[in-house]
């Protein structure tokens, strides 16, 4: 999601205007990688339902994988009130911002001198162009970007109320997001990656279920170190049991979790996320790390052999609440040892 609390809303504070349009992709202003093509040309398309994005710099197709994370995915546009902690029956108007946890995640890393990617898809829209044109500009490798000519970009409406609580309203019936397919995976770019990084967003409908279990399996087969931030957004699954059944369905897959307290009693149908005997359920055999986050508190860590390991957060003038797990994959990208 956005960054609620940022001065101008946006990735990491980019801000949004009006160049961020279509007008950003004329064919003259971007040279295409053999794995794309610009939007809005004449150029033949990947298949008769997308095209790619032009590809970028900054995790570059050259990259050696060596610290690449990529991050596989929803991107959308979110619309936030103009006056924070309102609810958004009550908010007056609202901005438009680039969201998504795991585009989110990529452009953070890349804003902190990492290298990243972004596999997904938006609708073949000023929107979705508009989005191309972000992850562009903060060097962010959109090789794996398709645009759908279908479908359009989703919208997720979002606020932080003054009471704490986040509040959701999401359009996407379908999205460009969920249509993602996975022949239109670029499987060469996910298996040279050192941190395969998604959330479980993309494991609600077909065909993205599908392709996003693809994309995790030749992760795997690769040797990429798969990275798992649940990010549960319960308004967009039919009920709290499948939503339960979807995010655990792939969680013996994972590397690296990242959870919070209110995803642990979720997930564990109201235990005490506190209590590390509950914890330690959701820590498989396989796991490396399990990161839980505690909001303004920092997070805690687990491992095979350390148990309940503080971080306290570091004291910052500019929060970002809903974005907070995309520091936490710079630093595990370049981390060799745990514990």
């Amino acid at each position: 999601m956005a960054l609620l609390q940022s001065p101008s809303l946006c990735f990491g504070g980019a801000a949004l205007n009006s160049r961020h349009s279509s007008a950003s992709f004329r064919p003259g202003n971007l040279k295409p990688s053999p794995l794309s093509s610009p939007p809005r040309a004449s150029s033949p398309r990947l298949s008769s339902r997308c095209k790619a994005a032009p590809a970028v710099g900054g995790g570059s197709s050259e990259a050696d994988g060596s610290s690449l994370v990529v991050c596989f995915g929803e991107m959308l546009i979110d619309f936030v009130p103009t006056i924070n902690g309102l609810s958004l029956a009550d908010a007056p108007a609202f901005k438009k911002a680039p969201g998504g946890a795991p585009a989110n995640v990529a452009v953070g890393i890349a804003r902190l001198g990492g290298t990243s990617a972004f596999v997904g898809k938006v609708g073949e829209d000023e929107f979705g162009y508009m989005l191309a044109e972000i992850l562009k500009e903060n060097n962010v490798n959109n090789q794996g970007l398709r645009f759908d000519p279908g479908a359009r970009t989703a919208l997720a409406f979002v606020t932080l109320r003054s009471d704490g609580e986040r509040e959701f309203m999401f359009y996407r019936n379908p999205s460009a997001d969920m249509l993602l397919q996975e022949d239109e995976l670029d499987l060469e770019l996910i298996k040279k990656a050192k941190i395969f990084h998604y959330g479980s967003i993309s494991l609600i409908t077909e065909p993205c279920k599908s392709a996003h279990i693809a994309a995790a399996k030749a992760a795997k087969e690769a040797g990429v170190v798969l990275s798992y931030d649940p990010n549960l957004r319960l308004p967009l699954w039919s009920s709290a049991e499948s939503a339960r059944e979807g995010i655990l369905s792939i969680w013996n897959l994972a590397d690296i979790i990242k959870i919070s307290e209110e995803e642990i009693s979720f997930l564990t149908q109201g235990e005490d996320p506190y209590d590390d005997a509950v914890v330690r359920k959701l820590y498989h055999p396989n796991l490396k790390l399990l990161l839980v986050t505690e909001g303004p508190d920092g997070c805690r860590y687990y491992t095979k052999v350390c148990h309940n390991i503080k971080i306290h957060q570091l004291r910052s003038q500019n929060l970002q609440p809903l974005t907070s797990s995309m520091a936490f994959f710079h630093d595990l990208s370049s981390m060799s040892t745990v514990c």
